[in-house]
């Protein structure tokens, strides 16, 4: 059984999608459609832009957006997933892949997502760091002892672990984690603390948004990041994309879980096509993986 699976945030690169662009109709014209829907030419900006210029979060969500949507609708026929799943941001991505959103649906709400956690970042500064070498429990009794906002955030793969919280709380979790073992315990470079109880303002935003768009019956299962589990319903998948930005990305169980249900290849669509595939070989090396 084919698994797709579908990269978010940092995952992004400079010149991304512009060989799609130049090689392909079908890729043009989705493009050209996404700068009429958003109002800007995001293109000029994923094929010509910065480092510094993708980072900003505006930019960078509907970029790995389109950059995985446009793949897999370039795959065609050869595009045919039992199931998907995506990383944080990527699970809108694979929604679209999945048939249970449309292409303009999709990147509305990526926007509309990524606006709201850009005020939410600008209200509620905040970091992200991550915890390399140590046990996830360990990692989770830690948080819970430090006198300021601190979660896990995303549960990458065994022995990776990102933490999301308050400036203050994210560097003394860093401090202790690394007294508690952790081979690296690293401030990492983004815009707030995603996935942790300051993103509040940004999840009841797009709760709104998300209940006002048409979600279709899917083609195949969606494994979502709030419970690692298999939804087909529509009214569950939009009840845990509303949760998902507050909850941690249980990405290792969502692994798990699709290999435990007969996943057989792993295949990333989108950004460098390197970075979950790398978290599932950390599961099982053996697990045949590929980049669309």
């Amino acid at each position: 059984m084919k698994a797709y699976v579908f990269p978010g945030q940092a995952a992004q690169f400079v010149g991304m999608g512009q060989d799609m662009y130049e090689s392909s109709s079908l890729a043009r014209d989705l493009f050209e459609e996404a700068n009429s829907i958003l109002g800007f030419p995001i293109t000029e900006v994923m094929f010509t832009g910065t480092e510094e210029d993708l980072k900003e979060t505006r930019v960078t969500q509907p970029s790995v957006f389109l950059h995985s949507v446009i793949r897999a609708k370039m795959a065609g026929k050869e595009f045919s997933p039992d199931m998907v799943a995506g990383h944080s941001l990527g699970e809108f991505s694979a929604l679209v892949a999945n048939g249970a959103l449309d292409f303009e649906s999709g990147l509305q709400l990526v926007y509309k997502r990524a606006l709201a956690m850009q005020q939410a970042c600008e209200k509620n500064p905040g970091t992200m760091a991550a915890i390399v070498g140590l046990d996830d429990a360990i990692t989770e009794t830690i948080c819970q002892t430090i006198d300021d906002v601190v979660v896990p955030a995303n549960y990458n793969c065994p022995g990776q672990l990102v933490i999301s919280g308050s400036l203050a709380g994210v560097e003394s979790a860093t401090v202790k984690l690394s007294e508690a073992g952790a081979k690296r315990a690293i401030i990492i470079a983004v815009g707030g603390a995603f996935h942790s109880p300051l993103m509040k303002p940004a999840e009841d935003e797009l709760a709104a948004a998300i209940e006002s768009t048409i979600f279709k019956n899917p083609t195949c299962p969606i494994y979502q990041n709030v419970d690692a589990k298999p939804h087909l319903d529509p009214a569950e998948i939009k009840m845990n994309l509303i949760k998902q930005l507050t909850s941690p990305v249980r990405w290792t169980s969502i692994m798990e879980q699709m290999i435990a249900d007969g996943a057989t290849q792993f295949i990333e669509v989108g950004g460098t096509g390197k970075m979950l595939t790398s978290f599932v070989k950390r599961i099982d090396r053996n697990m045949p993986t590929e980049a669309l």
